[in-house]
Parts: structure tokens; C-alpha cells; sequence
């Protein structure tokens, strides 16, 4: 095709539906008044498009007009690309009222049980055409998933002073919004000296046989520790917080783990868990790129995660860092 036709060929839908509507009814003024347009401005948009192409695409037949073959070529592929800009108009009204769109959402193992399972019911409640993909993974990769758009949103979390904390170099780009505090707890048997305490200074179990969990869990660990003072003997190790409990029920050592992780496993019978002294926590985070709410199913999304309730996962008070809304505006920016 001469390139002067192929630019001639990039018309404007108002134009082929003209086209396709004088197929249909034979009349212009018919045409004009089954799209709302007036008269002069349906003439108007056919002699620009006539004046483009190099020929007419109207012909007078009696009172009325005919197309000519140039016309009814338009008007044939017209009929397929106005049903297909009808579609995606249709497609496009879902995903702004929320009738349809996807997000992929990754997140830590202990929110799996505690985190999504709320979050993915009060999205159904509200929003049942959105679909939500879980993506379970540590913060590393989580945060890896969204920079690589494997994941719309990350759920993850970060130690004080932690120096392999994924929220910095790797996060850099992306917008990290904290959510709420996540009270650590130490683990000890039931029959401990310190287990009837309402806190516990890890400083008075210097001399205890420690079960070490995850390895960013016992890096939080060893930091607290040399505040206080001591170097605890890590002497089992495991990622299996189940098998720290039982660890702990068998008289094995004491053990500190997040509240979240206390919600996702319940306690077995024998063992107690207490907050510590200095009041230790992890922070949770949400990670997005920047501008992602403006995608309508991800922007419900991080709303949804802003009105979580983090309270009933912590056996103390959970300390909200921001408001319930903070999310969405914080990604917005």
C-alpha cells in the first residue's frame, strides 16, 4: 500500500462509524441522528476523510446517498473495528467500576495464614470481579517480584538495624509504606521461672539454649542479644516455626518469634509467649511502584490492606505506624 494512503487510512472512530451507519441506513441525516451528531458535522467529518483518501465515499442516489465501492471497502472493516473499540470500551468500564482486573500480590509465610486470608475475603465482599493471585515469598524476593513485575504489591517486613534489610538498595525505586508493628515474643515452656511475667528482659535468659528460626529471624535475634549484653547459644535451628514450638514444649530452649507467626500457629499446650521487655518489633511493609494505584483493581487493593486490623494477631496492642488510608496516598505520590 502507497504510504500517503497508509497515513490516509488512520482515521478517527467517529468516522468509520459514520461510514458504517450510512451503510446500514442508506442517509446521512439518518446516520447523523442514530449517533447524535448533527448533520453538518457527520458532512463535515466525510469530506475531511474524503479529502484524505483522494476520493469519495458518497455518491447521491434519488433523496438519499449510496457509498461507493471506496465506501463500502471502509464501511466493511469499519463494522470490525468499531465492534472491537465497543469491546475494549466494555473491557476498560469493568476494570474503572471494578467489575473485573487482576492483582498479584506476594507476601511472607506467617501472613499467608493470617494477613491474606483477610484481606482475600474483604476483596471478595466488595469487590468480587477482582481476582487476587498470591505469591508466597520472603521479603527479598518479594521485593524482587514486584521490581520485575511478576507482582503488582508486596506484603513484607524489615528488623531494625538489619543490614540485609531488602527495603533499601533493592527497594530503591519503589515505594515502601509501613503498615503496622509486629510485637516480637519469646517463646518459653510454661513451667520457665519468667513465664508468668508480662514481659520478659531477653537479658535474664543470657544462659538459655536458644531455637533459632528464619535467618534474618535469628540475625533480629543475635542484634537484640548483643544489646543486652550476651551471645546466645543458638542451638537448633529451623524455618519451621511449628517445629521451634515443639522444640521449645520438649524443654529444648526458648525461642523469639513475631506475633504474626504466634497467629499463623497457634501455641501447643506447655508453652507461654511474652512480649520483651524493650518492647522489640518488626515493621510491616507494603511495596508497590510508583503510580500503582492508578491501575483501579491494585488501587482497591492497597485500600484494602490500609483497613486491615493488624490488632488480633498480637498478643499485646499492635501499634498502627500510619493512619488506615496512608497506603494509597503514599503510592500515589
Amino acid at each position: 500500500m502507497p504510504e500517503n494512503l497508509h497515513r490516509a487510512l488512520d482515521v478517527d472512530s467517529h468516522a468509520l462509524r459514520i461510514v458504517h451507519r450510512i451503510n446500514e441506513l442508506g442517509s446521512i441525516t439518518a446516520a447523523a441522528r442514530s449517533l447524535g451528531y448533527s448533520q453538518p458535522a457527520v458532512s463535515q467529518h466525510l469530506k475531511r476523510l474524503e479529502a484524505r483518501l483522494g476520493m469519495p465515499l458518497v455518491a447521491k442516489a434519488g433523496r438519499g446517498v449510496r457509498l461507493t465501492e471506496a465506501g463500502r471497502i471502509l464501511a466493511r472493516h469499519a463494522a470490525t473495528v468499531t465492534q472491537a473499540l465497543d469491546a475494549a470500551a466494555g473491557e476498560l468500564s469493568d476494570l474503572v467500576g471494578l467489575r473485573s482486573g487482576r492483582v498479584t500480590l506476594a507476601a511472607f509465610p506467617s501472613a499467608s495464614a493470617t494477613v491474606i486470608p483477610t484481606l482475600l475475603h474483604g476483596l471478595s465482599q466488595r469487590h468480587p470481579g477482582v481476582q487476587l493471585n498470591y505469591l508466597e515469598a520472603e521479603p527479598p524476593e518479594a521485593v524482587r517480584a514486584v521490581r520485575d513485575q511478576v507482582a503488582d504489591l508486596a506484603i513484607t517486613f524489615s528488623y531494625t538495624g538489619d543490614q540485609a534489610d531488602p527495603h533499601r538498595q533493592s527497594a530503591q525505586g519503589l515505594t515502601v509504606v509501613p503498615l503496622w508493628r509486629d510485637e516480637m515474643l519469646v517463646v518459653v515452656p510454661r513451667e520457665h521461672p519468667l513465664a508468668g511475667r508480662d514481659r520478659i528482659d531477653l537479658a535474664l535468659l543470657a544462659a538459655e539454649q536458644w531455637i533459632g528460626g528464619c535467618l534474618r529471624c535469628r540475625a533480629h535475634l543475635l542484634d537484640l542479644a548483643t544489646r543486652s549484653a550476651f551471645s546466645p547459644n543458638v542451638s537448633y535451628e529451623t524455618d519451621n516455626v511449628v517445629a521451634v514450638f515443639g522444640m521449645v514444649a520438649a524443654g529444648l530452649g526458648v525461642a523469639l518469634v513475631p506475633a504474626l507467626a504466634v497467629a499463623a500457629s497457634p501455641l501447643p499446650a506447655g508453652i507461654v509467649a511474652r512480649p520483651t521487655l524493650g518492647g522489640d518489633f518488626r515493621t510491616i511493609h507494603l511495596v508497590g511502584t510508583e503510580g500503582a494505584e492508578s491501575i483501579p483493581a491494585v488501587a482497591a487493593t492497597i485500600r484494602a490492606i490500609g483497613e486491615i486490623d493488624a490488632a488480633p494477631w498480637s498478643l499485646a496492642e499492635a501499634t498502627r505506624v500510619r493512619s488506615q488510608h496512608t497506603p494509597v496516598a503514599v503510592l500515589a505520590r
